[in-house]
């Protein structure tokens, strides 16, 4: 295994990629005793059109081959289209014969791709799953490759989230990139660079009518994953408000801040109006420059170095404000997804409201 391990790189040519796969697929092969590779091919026949490599092996119940397309990007559209052809041709080979696809990384849905056609993968990540002649092979490598963090991250970053508020907030409905950019407030070449993001990771599709999420489940779990709190300055306050007295001088201060500035109840506060679990001890807001102003005078807070009760949020990205909504009259709050988000990093009893959250509001399939 760790030879295995040392020789996964991250190439990026085709040849590259074709020549890391060989040893990649040779060096996890000699790994199991009862498999002798007999013979690679890499320039298999022109009329075997999707195969990249052929292995020749002998294992326990006999010959075996496998027919291998390798393929530098394994995201879970490219997986799909390249299987199909990859399972036509192997099948000229007989029944001896196992499709095997290859790629630099390969995501759980795009191993699950490979699994529901009956075909092998394995990826320069060290992911694997290869099944022949009664020889079972399976490995799951924790985690992801420095590429597909940094493209997650660049798909979360602040302007990209904002295109994808708007499709998580209705994920039924179908957009056309000029209105998607207009209701996100980005840029068209910014709304086409997450639309092609999301097809190519099968989160989305296209159809007459435009763009509709079809994973909607799948993007929040990723964004989940990758989220880190809006950067900001926070501050924190004590106030002498509580119960029915806090709540009404809350309305009515998240209402003045809507003519002036911007105020939202945030975290745990926004869920216990979305959807409560269990007590909150301290109030959770975002808000800019203005709507601090009247929080200040509204809610009575005075600096606190210790024992706050408020706390506020100035974040420097708009987007919490965007998709901000009002689940009860002059209440407002972050929308479902950017309060479960937050909730997601907020400690073990954060994940706890934001499954809650997440069962109540946003049942979703991945």
């Amino acid at each position: 295994m760790e030879q295995f391990q040392r020789m996964m790189k991250s190439p990026h040519s085709v040849k590259e990629v074709e020549a890391e796969a060989a040893t990649a697929l040779r060096a996890l092969l000699d790994e199991v005793e009862a498999v002798e590779v007999e013979a690679v091919d890499g320039e298999p026949p022109a009329t075997d059109p999707g195969i990249d490599m052929v292995v020749r092996l002998t294992a326990w119940h006999g010959p075996h081959v496998l027919v291998c397309a390798i393929k530098t990007n394994g995201q879970p559209r490219e997986v799909r289209l390249g299987l199909h052809r990859l399972s036509e041709t192997a099948a000229r080979f007989g029944n001896g014969a196992t499709p095997v696809f290859i790629a630099p990384y390969l995501s759980p849905a795009a191993r699950a791709l490979c699994r529901n056609h009956g075909a092998g993968y394995l990826d320069l990540h060290g992911n694997a799953r290869i099944v022949f002649g009664g020889v079972f092979i399976e490995r799951h490598v924790p985690g992801k490759p420095p590429t597909e963090r940094r493209a997650l991250k660049s798909l979360f970053r602040p302007k990209s989230a904002q295109v994808l508020r708007m499709l998580l907030r209705d994920p039924g409905r179908s957009w056309r990139v000029a209105e998607l950019a207009e209701a996100a407030q980005v840029s068209l070449g910014h709304v086409s660079n997450v639309r092609s993001a999301l097809i190519n990771r099968a989160w989305a599709e296209v159809a007459d009518d435009g763009l509709r999420l079809s994973s909607p489940g799948a993007l929040l779990d990723a964004w989940r994953d990758a989220y880190a709190p809006p950067v900001g300055q926070r501050a924190g306050f004590y106030t002498i408000l509580h119960g029915s007295a806090f709540e009404d001088a809350a309305r009515n201060a998240l209402a003045s801040a809507s003519g002036k500035g911007r105020a939202v109840f945030a975290s745990f506060s926004a869920a216990q109006w979305l959807a409560p679990y269990g007590r909150v001890g301290s109030q959770q807001f975002y808000a800019d420059s203005e709507g601090l102003k009247v929080l200040k005078a509204g809610l009575r807070l005075a600096p606190a170095s210790k024992g706050e009760n408020v706390s506020v949020t100035l974040p420097k990205d708009e987007g919490p404000f965007l998709d901000a909504i009002e689940p009860a009259p002059g209440i407002v709050c972050t929308s479902a997804v950017q309060t479960y988000l937050d909730l997601s990093v907020s400690g073990e009893r954060g994940r706890e409201a934001a499954d809650h959250l997440r069962r109540e509001l946003l049942r979703w399939q991945t």
